[in-house]
């Protein structure tokens, strides 16, 4: 009998014309995957669910992809595990999106001076956002990510908010600054603000690209490019969730489709800069979406070898409108979290890194993964409030300290690394005191207490 585990999310309630059936079997597509074959979407989908010819997650097959996909891992980037010192500065909180499974927004009437209820939402100005970031850099870390709200505010340039009050169009979702109680700037004001004593920016969604760019002719090359010029050096592949229409017209409606999504992030490249890529699962969708968005993704790759790694993110479900409006009931369990990891790595055979994400899985599962395919660890992150706010608990930092302990527990080699991860230090986990040494001040002086 076989001794399989049923997902916990009833994702056979939505009628949705991909469904994770295939004539293929799952040993011809493990077979393929041991032996480095590229694999296809009904591979992928065999994999993923370990074979279509039974129900629920057989726990012998999974550990056999897993074997193949920590196999490929060992043979791909050896047995370094890496993570970066950063800090997350999400500028808003506003945004009018609407997306089901998010947690973090909050409406951006609510931000207005002539709104008179209190709020738990956040707007930084540019100078707030230059102060959070430079005293970042002084304590040690080497890049800043932000990911915001799409506040209607929010302008590309002054340009660009000068084109958009000019507009007397009503579905451009923009409002001028002096409405709300504070003023954000503008994308590149913030930009600016952030690039400061030789910190890496990885910032700008393609849904905040498409923001940056509304009611005007500009390609996303052109927004790219000048934020570029103000200092912007990478791009994160967040906003994908699953790239597949069908899914994004019940979790996301109101934003971008899957071909924007993948204009912006080829966009992205075509000016210089590198990305990264995600896939938000454990919702509504099935197997067959997850192994449709792992192709879309090598695809991209393929076309321009920009992507530095892969992130799979778990759905945290508990305080999101998914959950409260009875879509799901749950995440993706503990097994199709091994899953999702190894897939990933043994399908995107042109991107060499996979990420484990200790905020969405917790330390222990987080460092599972890296037996699973993964070998990026995340960051030390010294404020993160999306998942926080969607009712995760898995805590906002972590030290260098704790990262070297836990990695060399699992015979694995701590390394601190750059965002490009073409700047590696390998971490003495014997050393008496662990920092940061990579970013532009680093000295070796820990983040955050040690113990």
């Amino acid at each position: 009998m076989s001794d399989a585990v049923t997902p916990s999310v009833p994702r056979g309630e939505f009628d949705f014309r991909h469904r994770p059936e295939t004539d293929q079997s799952f040993e011809n597509a493990l077979e393929k995957a041991r032996a480095g074959d590229r694999l296809t979407v009904a591979d992928g989908i065999e994999l993923l669910t370990t074979g279509t010819d039974r129900p629920g997650i057989d726990r012998a097959r999974k550990e056999r992809v897993l074997e193949a996909a920590d196999r490929r891992r060992a043979e791909v980037v050896g047995e370094e595990v890496t993570f970066v010192a950063n800090l997350n500065n999400n500028v808003t909180t506003a945004c009018n999106t609407g997306c089901l499974f998010c947690n973090f927004k909050d409406r951006s009437e609510q931000f207005r001076t002539d709104y008179e209820e209190d709020h738990g939402g956040f707007t930084k100005t540019p100078t707030e956002s230059r102060e959070i970031v430079a005293d970042a850099v002084e304590r040690g870390i080497y890049e800043v990510t932000s990911v915001s709200g799409l506040h209607p505010a929010f302008a590309l340039d002054e340009e660009h908010r000068e084109i958009l009050e000019s507009s007397d169009r009503g579905d451009l979702n923009y409002r001028p600054p002096a409405e709300y109680e504070t003023d954000p700037g503008n994308y590149v004001d913030q930009i600016e603000a952030m690039n400061v004593g030789g910190v890496h920016v990885h910032s700008m969604t393609p849904e905040e690209a498409y923001h940056a760019r509304r009611g005007t002719d500009w390609s996303y090359e052109e927004v790219f490019r000048r934020l570029k010029a103000a200092g912007l050096d990478s791009v994160p592949g967040t906003a994908a969730e699953i790239l597949v229409d069908e899914v994004r017209e019940v979790i996301c409606p109101g934003k971008i489709g899957t071909d924007e999504w993948l204009e912006a992030m080829e966009a992205a490249a075509t000016v210089g800069l590198d990305t990264t890529a995600t896939i938000m699962y454990g919702h509504v969708e099935n197997e067959a979406h997850r192994a449709l968005h792992l192709d879309r993704i090598r695809d991209l790759q393929d076309r321009t070898g920009a992507i530095t790694e892969f992130v799979p993110l778990s759905f945290v479900h508990e305080e999101t409108p998914l959950a409260e409006r009875g879509m799901v009931s749950g995440g993706a369990t503990r097994h199709e979290d091994e899953l999702m990891i190894a897939v990933s790595r043994l399908y995107l055979d042109n991107i060499e890194h996979v990420q484990s994400s200790w905020v969405k899985y917790g330390d222990a599962q987080g460092l599972k993964m890296l037996t699973c395919g993964a070998d990026d660890f995340m960051g030390t992150i010294l404020s993160e409030e999306i998942t926080k706010r969607a009712g995760g608990g898995f805590g906002e930092c972590r030290s260098v300290r704790e990262y070297a302990d836990m990695i060399a527990a699992i015979g694995r080699i701590p390394v601190e690394r750059s965002t490009d991860y073409e700047h590696r230090r390998r971490v003495d986990p014997g050393a008496d005191t662990l920092g940061p040494e990579l970013g532009p001040q680093a000295d070796g002086t820990p983040l955050i207490s040690e113990k």
